[in-house]
């Protein structure tokens, strides 16, 4: 079997299994670790606090393009998407290690162009950058680590601790980042404001680490961050805690310039567009009102958690069901 028929996700459920049909439970790394494999990053108790870590890359021509792209961007970029993992466990994030693989011909300038991007973000959330690689390669690729901490086991964020009756509510507002791609490698035309914004939205989002951090002190325990779209990032969280979800398609916050500017597409582009990097989460509804109190943000509730393990159904405004649309990007079988 290819690994483009068994799927992103089926691999790493196989990889998931035979890592930990491996684990030894009599030694010291695997009776202090809490998560592994399957969640926004792995968890595990330090000396005076939870640490966390996690991983993400960066491929040249898979998530992204040096036409549509300035190196700066693409800095700030690459640290975003490892930062937002650490928001979803609602972590602070501490030190980042890079490895680079890039072409011979790269010019020098624009590795430094990268590199003050990844600053740029990192410093905003007191972030180090203590090392990493560096190796030639066909195509420029970039992957972080990001190391961060969490007070302590009960105050973190995982996919798996979503609760049948509790809201389904999610950040800011969706589809954006989508919309930028599209509308950077289409080349559409849209006013200097929302252009702005859009590419914005794609090329620099902005990790929601005071707002994950806000979740989980408020009694939130359940979220993941949205990269792979709404729809597929839900469909995680209802896999690892063995429910279902109804979410209300009107009450989708689409972002207002996506709305505008794509019109009957708006809806669809924010359910499984993807890397938005909001944070999508569950708990009751006086949880999320002290939420909603306590960050600087929208918080929308979209729907509820179900008893049907696995099953997402969406309905409009009158409760009617509606076909449910392709949700969101993975990785071999390209779709």
């Amino acid at each position: 079997m290819k690994v483009s028929e068994l799927g992103e996700f089926g691999l790493i459920d196989l990889l998931s299994g035979i890592v930990y049909q491996a684990q030894d439970k009599e030694t010291a790394a695997w009776q202090e670790l809490i998560l592994g494999m399957g969640d926004d990053a792995a968890a595990w108790r330090g000396d005076t606090s939870i640490q966390l870590a996690t991983l993400d890359s960066l491929v040249q021509g898979v998530h992204f393009t040096l036409e549509t792209t300035s190196w700066e961007e693409l800095g700030w970029k690459a640290m975003a998407v490892n930062l937002s993992d650490i928001a979803a466990m609602g972590g602070l994030p501490c030190y980042a290690l890079v490895s680079l693989s890039l072409p011979g011909n790269t010019e020098v300038e624009d590795v430094t162009a990268l590199y003050r991007g990844m600053i740029k973000l990192g410093q905003q959330f007191e972030v180090a950058i203590i090392g990493g690689n560096m190796s030639s390669s066909p195509l420029v690729s970039i992957d972080i680590v990001v190391l961060g901490s969490t007070g302590s086991e009960e105050y973190i964020l995982t996919r798996s601790a979503a609760k049948v009756g509790e809201e389904i509510a999610v950040t800011g507002y969706l589809g954006a980042s989508a919309a930028g791609l599209e509308m950077l490698t289409k080349n559409l035309s849209f006013t200097a404001e929302a252009a702005a914004g859009l590419k914005k939205a794609f090329l620099q989002p902005y990790p929601r680490i005071v707002e994950g951090r806000m979740l989980v002190e408020h009694g939130v325990r359940s979220a993941i961050d949205i990269s792979d779209g709404l729809l597929s990032d839900l469909r995680h969280i209802c896999q690892a805690s063995k429910v279902g979800a109804r979410v209300e398609i009107n009450r989708v916050p689409v972002q207002p310039a996506v709305k505008d500017n794509f019109g009957d597409r708006a809806l669809e582009l924010a359910l499984s567009g993807g890397e938005d990097y909001e944070l999508l989460f569950t708990a009751s509804s006086e949880v999320i009102d002290r939420v909603r109190k306590a960050v600087s943000c929208p918080v929308t509730v979209i729907g509820e958690v179900t008893g049907k393990a696995g099953e997402i159904t969406l309905v409009d405004g009158k409760g009617n069901p509606v076909d449910l649309p392709e949700t969101g990007w993975e990785h071999f079988t390209g779709k």
